[in-house]
């Protein structure tokens, strides 16, 4: 996990993608670019600002090398992106404009039986949660505890998401992309603990996870309070995603999951739990699900 509140625009992007300029005349090339390279933002520049760019000289290596392109900024009218990579264009007043997010809840996720034993698995697997924390080390960022290993219900989670991700990417407006894996952790939450602000692919090592899902379950009569889930809208600042004040409440429906995209900022508000006891946990199957880096 990644606390720090900004995030470039291109971040849950692949390192590289394969770009094909269109110039007039019906004149294509495809080259590889890294998405932080200056020529990609350079490129953009001039499809979104044709006027003020048109007399740029740009000279691009193709053919691995072996040959070199030039042409003026008026002369490029397009461009192909393979996986598609979206600029988000800063209108004047872009410091107001936000960005709504969007998320998929779906209730009955498990059959109530699987609900039922993954219940009884969980208490019966107390005593190996541990303590959770954050990549970056933070300390009172996040309180809760954890069971990274479960292979009973990791994998049954991973096959009903599998199930659902062509629907939920749908709903989201995404588009479909292959998966190279799908993270799961259990997690419980009891009185007073919480997870502040933050996203989930903000660093190096979690760049590709493109959705982040997080699964409810809990012991009936509910025993404890809060614990919801805060997504917040974003707001483009000097072309990063930042956090706008506005936001979306998931409340953690029992037998019911949550898909988002990894960037959203959000969080997980307090839980009230009166009996602290752990089977009165709000309990989570969280995870992410990557795409090839």
């Amino acid at each position: 996990m990644y606390a720090n509140p900004q995030q470039p625009i291109t971040q849950s992007l692949p390192q590289e993608v394969e770009v094909t300029l269109l110039l007039s005349g019906g004149h294509e090339y495809t080259l590889p670019i890294q998405t932080d390279a200056p020529l990609l933002q350079q490129l953009f520049e001039v499809i979104m600002e044709p006027e003020i760019h048109a007399t740029r000289l740009f000279q691009v290596p193709i053919r691995k090398g072996r040959g070199v392109v030039c042409f003026r900024g008026d002369r490029l009218v397009g461009l192909v992106t393979e996986p598609p990579l979206v600029i988000q264009q800063q209108p004047p007043n872009a410091s107001e404009a936000v960005l709504s997010s969007t998320f998929v809840q779906l209730d009955n996720f498990l059959t109530a039986e699987q609900q039922k034993q993954l219940i009884h698995y969980t208490l019966q697997q107390e005593g190996n949660f541990v303590a959770t924390n954050t990549s970056t080390g933070e300390r009172e960022y996040r309180k809760s505890v954890v069971l990274h290993t479960f292979p009973e219900y990791s994998e049954l989670i991973s096959q009903r998401i599998k199930e659902v991700l062509p629907y939920v990417l749908t709903r989201l407006s995404m588009p479909t992309f292959s998966i190279a894996q799908i993270e799961a952790q259990l997690t419980g939450h009891n009185d007073g603990q919480y997870y502040r602000v933050h996203n989930d692919n903000g660093s190096p090592e979690t760049a590709t996870r493109e959705l982040t899902y997080v699964y409810y379950f809990h012991r009936e009569p509910k025993s404890f309070s809060g614990g919801e889930l805060i997504i917040y809208d974003s707001k483009i600042e000097n072309n990063y995603y930042v956090q706008a004040d506005s936001f979306k409440t998931i409340e953690p429906r029992n037998n019911s999951i949550v898909f988002f995209p990894s960037y959203y900022m959000h969080e997980v508000l307090p839980i009230q739990c009166p009996s602290r006891t752990f089977a009165d946990s709000r309990f989570t199957i969280n995870g992410w699900i990557r795409r090839p880096g």
